[in-house]
């Protein structure tokens, strides 16, 4: 931040203190991507243009009254692609492998052989056909997997994803598919789409990774279809409730992966979030177009920026 210290005035603040801090200022970076304290705080930004979020999601932020004002709002976007799909490899990676139980065996010294599954030809569906979800498309791709797009709106011949499916149409084409990966930005329309329906349409011994959004999932249909053996594992990266309370029957299904909200996170993302603000003040700064502008009634920056 030395930079921007060298031209403007920066006020650092904790939650508590951040109506205090947005009283006449211009523009709010908000580097605590999971606080929720925007909204509460908001009445007393009386001058921001600008607000950037250090996360790809912009749900923490897209209340009524910075939704519908004329504040300008960017995104992170970029940061965290390759690394999200690396992770995406990795879990499914382990499934297939059944790495979990080689973990478990080896720390109670038994040797049991077993056979594992090849994840070369198996199809996935990518839900959410952002940056993230193209690197996490390019990556499976390149090791040997089937991969075809969810978005709003159906399309061939993407460049990324070949096939595109709308994201209306899920039910329909679940069955299709061995892994379902779930990256789309949380919205109204998104709300919830990982239902006991979709869950029941899934491929019997599909699998389930969500690195999106936990909102974009009904817990309790999905702990009732893995317990059920109605899909056959999930991994879970982000979860409606964070941290996962100690009593969720997710803790202690055999065929669930946990990770705490940490699929993105490679050693020294902290300053690159902070960098891509940076570079984005230089242009705000010197009147030059912003980087990663949210469209605000569509909950994320649209395909071209």
């Amino acid at each position: 931040m030395d930079d921007i210290e060298s031209v403007a005035t920066v006020r650092y603040t904790k939650e508590n203190g951040l109506a205090d801090a947005l009283r006449g200022a211009d523009a709010l970076f908000v580097y605590d991507f999971l606080s929720t304290a925007v909204p509460g705080a908001w009445h007393a930004a009386d001058r921001v243009r600008w607000v950037h979020i250090a996360s790809a999601g912009v749900d923490p932020v897209m209340f009524p009254g910075l939704r519908d004002s004329d504040v300008v709002l960017t995104n992170s976007r970029g940061v965290f692609d390759d690394s999200i799909a690396e992770y995406v490899l990795g879990v499914i990676i382990a499934f297939a492998k059944d790495l979990p139980r080689s973990i478990d065996l080896q720390r109670r010294v038994r040797w049991q052989h077993r056979e594992s599954e090849r994840i070369g030809g198996k199809r996935v569906l990518v839900v959410g056909t952002g940056p993230i979800g193209q690197a996490i498309a390019r990556m499976l791709r390149a090791a040997g997997m089937s991969v075809a797009g969810m978005g709003r709106r159906a399309r061939e011949d993407d460049p990324h994803f070949g096939s595109v499916h709308a994201s209306a149409e899920l039910v329909r084409w679940l069955p299709e598919f061995d892994y379902v990966v779930a990256v789309a930005p949380l919205t109204e329309q998104t709300k919830n789409m990982f239902d006991a329906a979709a869950f029941a349409a899934m491929k019997p011994g599909a699998r389930f990774v969500n690195v999106g959004r936990g909102e974009l999932v009904v817990t309790g249909d999905l702990v009732a279809a893995l317990r059920d053996g109605r899909i056959a594992g999930a991994a879970l990266d982000v979860f409606d409730t964070e941290p996962l309370p100690p009593d969720s029957p997710l803790w202690t299904l055999e065929n669930v992966l946990i990770s705490p909200h940490m699929s993105g996170d490679f050693v020294g993302w902290r300053n690159t979030l902070v960098e891509v603000f940076a570079e984005n003040f230089r242009r705000w700064h010197t009147g030059r177009p912003l980087r990663n502008v949210v469209d605000k009634q569509l909950g994320y920056v649209p395909s071209g920026q």
